[in-house]
């Protein structure tokens, strides 16, 4: 199934904290074809599992947003005192 491509856990199961903990992810390895996630308990950061990313399933980078600049004055509006 194409919905569950890009499967990411919310929380897992944690031994050390013996409950269901929400869990963060840490990036571990990148490599040419996949990058490697470990999945981190939020409560005690035991390492309760880790994700791969391969090259095709990766989301689309955002689009790099140019900084604001300022409008240059023209000399015509500028008054000398």
């Amino acid at each position: 199934m194409e919905q569950f491509e890009s499967f990411r856990a919310s929380s897992l199961f944690c031994k050390k904290c013996n409950a269901a903990m929400p869990v963060r992810e840490k990036l571990l390895l990148v490599l040419p074809g996949k990058e490697i996630y470990d999945y981190l308990c939020t409560g005690c950061a035991a390492s309760l599992g880790h994700r791969e990313v391969t090259a095709g399933a990766r989301p689309a980078a955002r689009p790099k947003r140019h900084p604001r600049r300022k409008p240059a004055h023209p000399a015509h509006l500028i008054h000398k005192l």
